[in-house]
């Protein structure tokens, strides 16, 4: 059944205003005045009307760090659950990490992922690999056989655990260019760390917690900056920090190295001052770092320096995450709080656009991990058509406060209990299904659950 919808009076990322009308999974036209019988075509069997007046309209976000810890410990999160979080936070697709039970370093396991993202229908689903054997740092995975398995790995990461021996790490970064692959280094010195419990700092010194330095994650940088400049391959850099890998990673891109790095919202808002509360929800791998070390990253964010905003989504069970500060579990949730998050701090401060914001969140990370249904937005701001209809709606004009008891994830371990954010995720389009409705979950996309995945157009504009 052919079937249509039409979007009215969205403002796109450049501000202007116009309709937007989905056919059959493609967004075939934007324009002003559109109907459903564009471009001669008869009126649909199917035809649904978005009033989308007061809302941006973004391609679907992209998330190159998620954790969804299934398999094996589904107490945590599961593919549904954390794909469920996704949808109602704006994401059409999100990268799996390999830190599951047993570890995504086979062909096997990345499939197994794949077809659970698939049978849930919320979002793509695309599977880390592992870089090493269950994330020891000591022997390469099965890099090549988990690209050329159904799930087409292309991402490679041992993230919560450094690749740091250079000598694996050189043999990845060999292995994956010959499949235009890359590696996604969690850039943490673990000689450097051990034992590390918050940002090195005067604070870390007053409070007793043993402090994790700026040098352990830049020296990893710089490093690995270096070796993938000597091999040609390419090199992503997850969760930055510090000011100081803001400015490396800068020196490298002035020298043509092939170095991408994300940042993740809360080390956009959230500084170490929270850990004086003793409050393990604010615990975190790479830590909450200074004031400086904030500003800096939404320097690099807005100048391009970094390149993409990954969630680091790190859901917790309560008995992992409510105990002893030294004993907690490091880690976030953050899936549905993203884009709220990343408005206070970069918008409503006047740091960036929404241009830029939607280049960071979306085309930039699709781009880097080759995801051809994702992302699809010009340099000025502007929706391509002809390509398959991944979009979100979303109200910058509201506030609300955040409650966990609200969250379709399965964990509660968000540090923004109770503080006060802005905007909503209104409607969200998967491959031209509406998965999320008056800023609530709706149905699945249920071509992707029956395997009928639509073949894009190219871009005609």
């Amino acid at each position: 059944m052919s079937s249509t919808t039409l979007i009215r009076q969205a403002t796109m990322p450049n501000g202007q205003v116009t309709d937007l009308l989905i056919r059959d999974g493609i967004l075939v036209a934007t324009g002003q005045d559109l109907t459903c019988a564009h471009d001669s075509q008869p009126a649909p069997e199917e035809t649904t009307t978005c009033d989308a007046t007061g809302m941006i309209v973004l391609p679907g976000l992209v998330d190159l760090h998620t954790h969804l810890r299934d398999p094996g410990k589904e107490d945590a999160e599961t593919v549904e659950t954390g794909t469920r979080a996704a949808a109602k936070g704006g994401f059409t697709a999100v990268h799996a990490m390999a830190n599951s039970t047993p570890v995504a370093d086979t062909a096997g396991v990345v499939e197994q992922v794949w077809a659970l993202g698939r049978a849930a229908g919320w979002c793509d689903v695309h599977p880390v690999g592992a870089v090493t054997v269950g994330l020891a740092g000591e022997q390469l995975a099965e890099l090549t056989a988990m690209h050329a398995s159904q799930a087409q790995v292309s991402m490679f990461s041992d993230d919560g655990h450094c690749v740091w021996d250079p000598l694996v790490m050189r043999r990845a970064l060999e292995y994956v260019k010959s499949f235009n692959g890359f590696i996604a280094q969690h850039a943490q010195e673990p000689r450097l760390t051990e034992g590390a419990q918050m940002n090195e700092s005067s604070l870390s010194s007053t409070l007793g917690l043993a402090g994790w330095p700026a040098v352990a994650e830049e020296a990893i940088i710089a490093r690995d900056a270096l070796l993938a400049h000597h091999l040609g391959s390419r090199l992503h850099i997850c969760h930055v920090s510090t000011a100081g890998s803001v400015e490396i990673i800068r020196w490298a891109k002035a020298q043509g190295i092939d170095i991408t790095a994300e940042v993740t919202p809360h080390h956009l808002l959230l500084t170490e001052d929270l850990v004086a509360t003793y409050n393990p929800v604010f615990k975190v791998n790479p830590p909450l770092r200074r004031e400086s070390d904030v500003l800096a990253l939404r320097a690099g964010l807005a100048d391009g320096t970094i390149d993409t905003i990954g969630t680091d989504h790190a859901p917790h069970t309560a008995e992992a995450k409510e105990c002893e500060w030294p004993v907690a579990a490091m880690g976030m949730t953050g899936l549905e709080t993203a884009l709220s998050v990343v408005q206070h701090a970069m918008i409503d401060t006047g740091t960036c656009d929404w241009n830029r914001i939607a280049h960071a969140f979306s085309a930039t990370p699709a781009r880097i991990a080759g995801d051809c249904d994702q992302g699809h937005i010009s340099p000025e701001g502007e929706l391509l058509t002809g390509v398959v209809a991944n979009l979100v709606l979303y109200d910058p004009d509201t506030t609300f406060t955040v409650d966990p008891a609200e969250h379709v994830s399965k964990s509660r371990n968000t540090p923004y209990r109770g503080m006060e954010l802005p905007g909503s995720v209104r409607h969200v389009f998967y491959r031209g299904h509406q998965v999320v409705a008056d800023g609530q979950l709706a149905t699945p996309n249920p071509h992707v659950q029956a395997g009928r995945r639509q073949t894009p157009a190219h871009p005609v504009n």
